[in-house]
């Protein structure tokens, strides 16, 4: 059983390979945060067919590069979510991110939680306390496009919670990877 992505290859590989599992250096949370961003109102399909020319777009989602970036040009690449709040909030959050102090993976780890694994996906929440804090803290230095449900969607993203349904064939693997990550 997979929580979600069969019929797709692509949003398949991202369940079984990606989603749920540590990533938690800076550029992978900062790119995170950008795609969880980009899928307000969109499809997560949709971020993830982009993602590759996303990543071309934007320096690989290197913080130190695209907080210099004019989004003016990428407005006009077909190849991308062409919305100028999104992609100008890649900028804004590029900025945030390297003026932290103790950096985004200390911000964004202080707000791992363990928590049994839900049955269904009707008892994953779409956000928590601890989400609506993180979008606050992140807000406060300065992130924009970072409310509690996206907040909550890049800690499942980074493996911060552990959404994987109980059932789910890579549920085991992508906990323990979690657990060895955050002891």
């Amino acid at each position: 059983m997979r929580c979600f992505g069969d019929g797709d290859p692509l949003y398949a590989a991202y369940h079984d390979d990606e989603w749920g599992r540590p990533q938690l250096s800076e550029q992978q949370l900062y790119e995170k945060v950008c795609l969880e961003g980009f899928q307000a109102g969109l499809a997560w399909i949709t971020v993830l067919r982009k993602r590759a020319d996303l990543r071309e777009a934007l320096a690989g989602f290197d913080p130190r590069a695209v907080a210099d970036l004019d989004v003016e040009p990428l407005l006009q690449d077909a190849r991308l979510i062409r919305s100028r709040p999104k992609l100008q909030a890649c900028v804004t959050n590029a900025r945030a991110t390297l003026a932290l102090d103790g950096g985004l993976p200390d911000l964004v780890r202080a707000y791992a939680t363990f928590a049994p694994a839900p049955e269904r996906w009707s008892d994953v929440p779409a956000s928590t306390p601890g989400s609506a804090a993180l979008a606050k803290e992140l807000k406060r230095h300065g992130f924009v496009f970072v409310g509690p449900v996206t907040a909550y969607s890049l800690l499942q993203a980074c493996g911060l919670v552990g959404d994987h349904l109980r059932g789910c064939a890579v549920r085991e693997e992508a906990e323990a990877a979690r657990r060895a990550a955050l002891a």
